[in-house]
């Protein structure tokens, strides 16, 4: 087992013993626990009451980040015509249609969210296996199967992030940056687990949040009152 550095041991007694604690306290401990020589993400995990293996307990779903993601979303749009343009009007970095297919196909997936106009969708389908692994296919759940692809590309640019529960029934994304004011961390941690909990579905039965933890990139976790995460004190 390699050894802990210097950095990491006071990291890690930095956390102990602190568990459940509120939001506000959460985000100021992860924040002095960043201190790697880049801007960390602060990443969110919840662990729900779910078996995403049935289809009424699978839980997706988006939500706009009040204070953003602080990161650069490449976006790739599947177009024609009009709606290529409209596209690209609104800052898409890839457009295209069967060109965009086979690089893709050739390994070039050069982008971070992938959103399609319904037409191309028998074009999109033959990548599934290469997309879906991704977490990259567009699907009309979460808005990226549209026809008005200047609200879907402006979101995708905006600080929209996707969420999809894991096998283990646990749902994780990265809610901004280290360099984030606490307020704006805050905000943003408080709005995800607002619309996971809004994503509930019909099979849950039980305890549906059971854990709230926050982390950054290089930083040890922490859990969150769940009661405290949901901002209802």
């Amino acid at each position: 087992m390699a050894k802990l550095t210097k950095r990491q041991k006071a990291q890690t007694a930095s956390v102990e013993g602190k568990e459940n604690i509120t939001v506000e306290d959460a985000v100021a401990l992860i924040k002095s626990n960043a201190t790697a020589k880049f801007d960390e993400t602060v990443e969110i995990a919840m662990n729900l009451g779910i078996d995403p293996r049935h289809a009424d307990q699978m839980v997706r779903g988006t939500v706009t980040l009040p204070a953003g993601t602080g990161k650069t979303v490449r976006v790739a749009v599947f177009a024609r015509g009009a709606k290529a343009d409209e596209a690209q009007a609104a800052g898409a970095d890839i457009v295209g249609a069967e060109d965009l297919m086979e690089q893709v196909q050739n390994g070039q997936i050069n982008f971070d969210r992938c959103i399609a106009t319904p037409d191309m969708m028998p074009i999109v389908g033959r990548l599934g296996k290469i997309l879906g692994p991704r977490n990259l296919m567009p699907n009309p759940k979460v808005g990226t199967v549209t026809m008005d692809v200047k609200e879907a590309v402006e979101a995708a640019k905006g600080g929209q992030v996707q969420f999809r529960a894991e096998k283990a029934g646990v749902v994780h994304a990265g809610i901004g940056k280290a360099s984030f004011s606490d307020e704006d961390l805050i905000r943003n941690v408080r709005a995800f687990v607002d619309a996971v909990s809004k994503a509930r579905p019909t099979g849950a039965k039980g305890t549906y949040m059971k854990q709230v933890a926050l982390s950054s990139t290089m930083g040890p976790g922490v859990t969150v009152d769940v009661v405290s995460a949901t901002g209802n004190e």
